[in-house]
C-alpha cells in the first residue's frame, strides 16, 4: 500500500510542483505584504506574473485561456466585494497587485491538482477530510466562535452539493486546501480583513468566513465554463469563416451564419 502510494505521489510530481511554488509563493508573498510598504506589493506583483508565466509554460492552450478568464473574473469581484461592497478591506484599501496573478496561480493549482493521480486516486477520502472540516469549521462559526459566521455555514450548504454532484468536484475539493491556506495566512496577517457583517446579505461573517472556499468555486466554474463558451464561439466564427469563403450573396450569408 506504502509503495503503490509512493508511485501515486512520483505520478503526480508536476502537480504537486505547481502547488508547492503556490503555497510557498502565497505564504511569502502575504509575509512580504505585512510590512505594509505599497512598492513591496507593486513589487510582488510583478514576481507574481512572471511565477505565474513561468507556471504556463507547459500547460496547454485550453488551460491558459481557463486561467485568463479566471484572473479577469476574479479581479472584476475583487472590485465589486472589496472595493465597492467593503465585504472584506485590503490593508491599502485598494486591490492589491499581486492579486490577478494571484487568482491565477489559485486556479491553476486547484486544476492541477485536480488532474493528479493523487487526487483521482483518494478522491473518496479527500472529499470526506474537505467536508468534514469545513463542517466543523461552519457549526464552530455559529455556536461556539466569538464571531458569529452564519455566511460561512450557508457557503459551506452551498459547497456541499457542488462537491457531491457538480460537475467538476476535483477542483472545488483542491480549492479548499489552498483558499484556506491564503485565508487563514492573509487575515492572520492582517494583509485583508473580512467585515463582521456580510454588506450583500447582511449575515455575519467570520474572518474569514468557513466557507469561502465556495466563492473560489464560482470563479473555477466560471473559468472552465467560459473558456468553453469562448472556443465554442471561436469555432463558429471558423465553421463560418470556410462557408463565407465563396461569393454568397447577402440572403446566402445570413442563411449560412444561421444554420452554422
Amino acid at each position: 500500500m506504502a509503495i503503490q502510494t509512493l508511485r501515486i505521489i512520483k505520478a503526480s510530481s508536476r502537480e504537486l510542483f505547481i502547488a508547492a511554488v503556490t503555497f510557498l509563493g502565497i505564504a511569502l508573498c502575504l509575509y512580504v505584504d505585512s510590512f505594509h510598504d505599497l512598492g513591496l506589493q507593486k513589487a510582488v506583483g510583478q514576481c507574481g506574473w512572471v511565477v505565474l508565466a513561468g507556471l504556463l509554460l507547459r500547460e496547454s492552450n485550453l488551460v491558459r485561456l481557463q486561467v485568463l478568464v479566471a484572473i479577469l473574473f476574479a479581479t472584476a469581484g475583487e472590485h465589486f466585494a472589496s472595493g465597492m461592497m467593503q465585504g472584506y478591506i485590503y490593508y491599502f484599501h485598494n486591490i492589491p497587485a499581486y492579486i490577478p496573478p494571484g487568482h491565477g496561480m489559485v486556479y491553476l493549482t486547484a486544476v492541477a491538482l485536480a488532474r493528479s493521480p493523487l487526487f483521482r486516486s483518494y478522491q473518496r477520502q479527500i472529499t470526506w477530510l474537505v467536508l468534514i472540516s469545513m463542517g466543523l469549521w461552519s457549526l464552530w462559526g455559529v455556536t461556539l466562535a466569538g464571531r458569529s459566521d452564519w455566511l460561512g455555514m450557508i457557503l459551506f450548504l452551498i459547497y456541499v452539493p457542488c462537491v457531491l454532484w457538480g460537475r467538476n468536484p476535483l477542483v472545488y475539493l483542491a480549492a479548499f486546501f489552498i483558499t484556506t491556506h491564503l485565508e487563514l495566512i492573509g487575515t492572520a496577517l492582517n494583509t485583508w480583513a473580512w467585515a463582521p457583517i456580510d454588506p450583500t446579505f447582511s449575515l455575519s461573517q467570520g474572518n474569514p468566513p468557513s466557507g469561502v472556499a465556495t466563492w473560489y468555486c464560482l470563479v473555477d466554474a466560471v473559468a472552465i465554463g467560459g473558456a468553453a463558451f469562448i472556443i465554442r464561439q471561436g469555432q463558429r466564427l471558423k465553421n463560418l469563416g470556410r462557408k463565407l469563403k465563396g461569393p454568397l450573396t447577402a440572403p446566402e450569408w445570413i442563411r449560412a451564419a444561421a444554420e452554422d
